[in-house]
C-alpha cells in the first residue's frame, strides 16, 4: 500500500530586515506589472487591429486568452513555488513573462500574437501568489496586516493604473510601449528578489506525487468558464452552440477537479480548508466585492465614450484618481485593522456600505452627466475599497499555519482572478440586455404616443436623430440598471456579515498574545 506523503512544514521564516523588504518590494513590482498588463490590448485594440489586419472578433481574443491563462495559473501556482522555491519561483515566471511582453509588438501576425500573450497570461498569473504566499511567510506579526494591505494593490491599484497608462503610451508614444512598459519594471523586481529573497532548497520529490489528474482536469475547467464570461456577451451566450460546449465542458471537469482534489496526498487546493468559517466567508464575499469593483468603474467608462464622445485619455483622470488614492487609503485602514479594539468585521461592512453609496448615487445619473460627475463617486470608491478588502484578507488567513499559506494563496488568487472575469462579463451583458430591453421600450412608446421622449420629436425630426435620442437615453438607463444591480449585491454582502462571520484578531507576536 502506497504511503501518502504529509505536507512538510514551511521553510524558517528569516529574519525580517533590510533584504527581505527588498525582496518583497520586487515580487510587490512584479505582482503589479502583471496587473497593469491585463486589458492593455483593450486600450491598443485600434492600433493593434489596424497593423495585424484583424477583426474586431478576432482581437477579443486576445483579451480573452490572457485572462483564461492568467486565472489559471493562479490556481496552481503556489504549489510549483512550494516545490521550485519561492526565489526560484518568482524570478523564473519574471522573466519569461517580460520576454513575451517584449516579442508581442514584433508578433508578424495575429496567431503568433495570440501565443504571446498566452504565455504572458500564465506566467503573468504566477506572480500575485507569489506576494500573498510571501506576506505570510516573512512578515513579522506586528506588521503582516500592511503587508496585506501591499497585496491588495494588486486588486485596487494594478488594474486602475494599467489603463491610464496604456492611454497615454497610446496617444503620445506608439502602441508598441503598452507591452514594453513592463519591461524596466520586471528588471528592477528581478533585481530585488534576487538580493532579497532567500534561497529554499529545491523539493523536487513532490513531483514523485504529482496531481497530474488534477492539472488535466483543472485547466479546461478554470479556462472553459473564462472563455464563456469573456465572450459569452459577443456570441449570444446560451444561443451559441460554442459557448454551450464550454460551459459544460467547464462544469463537468470542475466537479471532477474538486472530488480529485479533496483525495490527493498533494493537492493544488485543499478542499479542507473551507472548513474554515472565516475563510469561507472571505471567499465569497470576496467574488462578490471584486465583481462590484470591476463593474462599477466600467460605466463610466463606457458612458463616457459611448454618449459623450470621450477618447480614452480623457476618461484617464477618473480611474487614476482612484489607483493614486489607494496608496493613501490601504495603509490607513491597515493601520485601522491593526488596533486590537477594532473589529475588521465592522471595517467591512463600512467598506461595503461606502461601495453601496457609491452605487445608489451612481443610479441618479442622467445624460448630461460629464466626467466631473463622477469624481464624488469615485472619491467613496476610494475609501470603500480597501475597508472591503483588507478586512477580508485579515478574516481568512488570521490564525492560519505557515504550511497553509500556499494553499489560502491558490484559493484567494483563483477567486481573486475568476472574479474579476465574472465582474466584466456581468458588467457587458447586464448592460447589453438592459439596453436592448429600454430601446425596445421607448420604441414602443414613442410609436404609441410619441411623447416618450424627453425632447419629442418634431414634425421634420429625420429617423436619424430620434434613434440617437434612443440610444442615449437606452445606454443611460442601462447604467442607471447596473449601479442599482451593484446596490443589491453590496446590501447582500453586508447581510451575509453577522451571518458566517466571527471575530478574529490582528497577528501579534506570540509573547504579546500571552500578555
Amino acid at each position: 500500500m502506497q504511503t501518502l506523503a504529509q505536507p512538510k512544514a514551511a521553510p524558517p521564516a528569516a529574519a525580517f530586515d533590510l533584504r527581505i523588504m527588498t525582496g518583497l518590494t520586487g515580487i510587490l513590482l512584479a505582482s503589479l506589472v502583471a496587473g497593469l498588463n491585463e486589458h492593455v490590448t483593450d486600450i491598443a485594440m485600434t492600433d493593434v487591429r489596424g497593423v495585424l489586419s484583424v477583426s474586431h472578433d478576432e482581437g477579443s481574443w486576445l483579451t480573452t486568452l490572457y485572462e483564461s491563462a492568467q486565472v489559471a495559473a493562479m490556481a496552481f501556482a503556489p504549489w510549483f513555488s512550494a516545490t521550485l522555491s519561492l526565489r526560484r519561483f518568482t524570478l523564473g515566471v519574471t522573466a519569461v513573462f517580460m520576454l513575451a511582453g517584449m516579442l508581442c509588438p514584433l508578433a508578424p501576425n495575429l496567431q503568433t500574437l495570440y501565443v504571446l500573450r498566452t504565455i504572458q497570461g500564465l506566467f503573468g498569473g504566477c506572480l500575485p501568489p507569489m506576494l500573498m504566499s510571501a506576506a505570510l511567510r516573512f512578515l513579522p506579526p506586528g506588521i503582516k496586516l500592511y503587508g496585506l494591505g501591499a497585496y491588495a494593490l494588486t486588486a485596487t491599484f494594478g488594474p486602475n493604473l494599467g489603463i491610464p497608462l496604456a492611454a497615454l503610451w497610446t496617444e503620445y508614444t506608439g502602441w508598441q510601449m503598452v507591452f514594453w512598459q513592463i519591461i524596466p519594471i520586471c528588471l528592477l523586481a528581478m533585481a530585488a528578489v534576487s538580493w532579497g529573497i532567500p534561497q529554499d532548497p529545491l523539493r523536487l520529490e513532490r513531483f514523485a506525487q504529482f496531481n497530474w489528474v488534477g492539472l488535466l482536469l483543472g485547466l479546461p475547467a478554470i479556462t472553459s468558464l473564462v472563455v464563456v464570461l469573456e465572450q459569452g456577451t459577443r456570441l449570444g451566450w446560451l444561443d451559441s452552440p460554442f459557448i454551450c460546449r464550454m460551459l459544460l465542458l467547464g462544469l463537468t471537469t470542475l466537479t471532477l477537479f474538486m472530488i480529485n482534489e479533496w483525495f490527493h496526498p498533494l493537492p493544488f487546493f485543499k478542499v479542507q480548508q473551507l472548513a474554515r468559517r472565516n475563510l469561507t466567508f472571505s471567499l465569497i464575499t470576496l467574488g462578490g466585492v471584486l465583481v462590484v469593483l470591476v463593474a462599477v468603474p466600467g460605466i463610466p467608462a463606457g458612458y463616457l465614450a459611448e454618449i459623450q464622445g470621450y477618447r480614452p485619455l480623457q476618461t484617464v483622470p477618473l480611474a487614476l484618481y482612484v489607483a493614486l488614492g489607494q496608496l493613501v487609503a490601504l495603509p490607513l485602514v491597515s493601520a485601522l485593522c491593526n488596533f486590537t479594539r477594532v473589529d475588521c468585521r465592522w471595517v467591512l461592512a463600512c467598506g461595503l456600505g461606502l461601495i453601496g453609496v457609491t452605487c445608489y448615487l451612481g443610479s441618479a445619473m442622467t445624460s448630461d452627466w460629464i466626467r466631473d460627475n463622477f469624481y464624488g463617486l469615485q472619491m467613496l470608491q476610494i475609501l470603500g475599497q480597501p475597508m472591503a478588502v483588507i478586512p477580508l484578507l485579515l478574516l481568512a488567513t488570521n490564525g492560519l499555519p505557515p504550511a497553509e499559506g500556499p494553499f489560502a494563496s491558490a484559493w484567494f488568487n483563483t477567486v481573486k482572478g475568476m472574479a474579476a472575469v465574472v465582474g466584466t462579463g456581468v458588467l457587458e451583458g447586464l448592460t447589453t440586455a438592459r439596453e436592448h430591453f429600454h430601446s425596445n421600450t421607448l420604441v414602443n412608446q414613442w410609436g404609441n404616443s410619441g411623447q416618450a421622449l424627453s425632447i419629442p420629436p418634431s414634425e421634420g425630426e429625420n429617423l436619424t436623430t430620434l434613434a440617437e435620442q434612443i440610444h442615449v437615453q437606452a445606454v443611460v438607463l442601462a447604467s442607471a440598471d447596473v449601479y442599482q444591480v451593484m446596490t443589491l449585491l453590496t446590501a447582500i454582502l453586508i447581510l451575509f456579515i453577522p451571518l458566517m462571520a466571527t471575530r478574529v484578531y490582528p497577528p501579534r507576536p506570540l509573547a504579546a498574545s500571552h500578555a
